[in-house]
């Protein structure tokens, strides 16, 4: 019999022990999951091969294209995603065209401000050029910024380099931190 009473008590010993087992790594799981939940975003909806007209007054005002976007409007930080990236053509009131291409954006709807990302370039109607890896637009003052190093050419052929810019989406005020290029003075 005491062979019996020395079995029973390490087969309970050994189901005690399995239950701490399963117990502590439902609760690991239990966890992750939690985390998972908490990290993690679904978009309220998602499109392929966009193509947004915005108009005016009957006018056509701008053209978004992009691969890909994914709107996140259900979560409290609001904002719309375009992972393949963008191109932009935008129309002055004389319907002069300038784009803007990006490898990566993303619009923060709170804020109003867009981030580009990956051999950003901006074209204007009339020649100008701007290039960089990354670069801010504040929609609310229709202001463009960087602190990464840019380029930025002219009609006329000079340019100017360096790191960190701001300027108008007109391009007519223009603020360098470093720069260094060749300015072509016009005659």
């Amino acid at each position: 019999m005491t062979f019996s009473f020395s079995f029973i008590k390490i087969f309970r010993s050994a189901i005690m022990l399995f239950c701490v087992i399963v117990l502590f790594s439902c609760e690991s799981d239990l966890k992750k999951v939690q985390k998972l939940s908490e990290t993690s975003f679904i978009p309220t909806g998602e499109a392929d091969s966009i193509n947004l007209k915005y108009t005016d007054s009957g006018k056509i005002k701008s053209i978004l294209k992009s691969p890909k976007m994914l709107d996140y409007s259900n979560i409290k930080n609001a904002f719309t995603e375009f992972p393949k990236g963008i191109h932009l053509t935008l129309m002055d009131e004389k319907g002069n065209k300038s784009t803007v291409v990006a490898d990566y954006a993303i619009s923060y709807k709170k804020t109003e401000i867009i981030d580009l990302q990956g051999n950003v370039i901006i074209t204007s109607h009339d020649g100008k050029k701007l290039e960089t890896s990354q670069l801010y637009f504040d929609q609310k003052n229709e202001w463009f910024f960087t602190e990464k190093l840019f380029k930025y050419t002219d009609e006329a052929g000079g340019y100017l380099e360096g790191p960190g810019v701001d300027f108008s989406k007109d391009f007519k005020i223009f603020n360098m931190q470093k720069s260094n290029g060749e300015v072509n003075t016009l005659d």
